[in-house]
Order: structure tokens, then sequence, then C-alpha cells
């Protein structure tokens, strides 16, 4: 049988809490399912070098990062304002244009 599997996964605000033991064995078989084959897209305001930490398991956080960071881009945003923040400061007129 044959399973749908999308071309591109994103993860948006990835490591707001550390995982729980079903979500880091959930996450381990969505990468290996995934690797080589399929992109995955991390969005996350978490430092890279904090992500083991947050997955939790050692081993289950090493295959993991081993698998999304093996051949990963890393794209590093400069700081500034969210844009919440910066939509925020608009005024009415100017939010409905």
């Amino acid at each position: 049988m044959e399973t749908f599997q999308s071309r591109l996964t994103i993860l948006d605000d990835w490591g707001l809490e550390p995982l729980s033991a079903d979500t880091r064995h959930d996450l381990m078989e969505i990468m290996d399912d995934r690797y080589s084959h399929c992109s995955t897209l991390m969005v996350s305001q978490l430092p890279t070098e904090q992500w083991h930490q947050t997955i939790g398991d050692n081993t289950l956080a090493d295959a993991i990062l081993d698998r999304l960071m093996h051949n990963a881009h890393r794209i590093n945003l400069l700081k500034t304002d969210s844009t919440r923040k910066i939509m925020n400061s608009l005024t009415q007129v100017e939010q409905l244009e």
C-alpha cells in the first residue's frame, strides 16, 4: 500500500516546549521517513544549539538531528521587531489599505 508523503513539511515555532516521549518517537518516524526523499522546513526562535535539549532523549535527539541537519541549509535571520509589533504600530487607515 502506497502512502502519501508531502514534498514539503513545515514545522513552525519549533522548540517552544520540551518534547514528550510520544512526540519524540513520532518526530523520529517522520524524520526517518522523509530523510533524503522530501524537504522539511523548521522555523524556530530557539538556537539550534538548544534543539538537542528540547528533544530530550539523547539517543533519539542524536538520531533526529542527524537526519534533519545532515543536508540542511541554515538561514539565520537578523533580530528585528516582530511583524505583529510592526503591524500594530500602523494606523487603522494604513491597516485597511
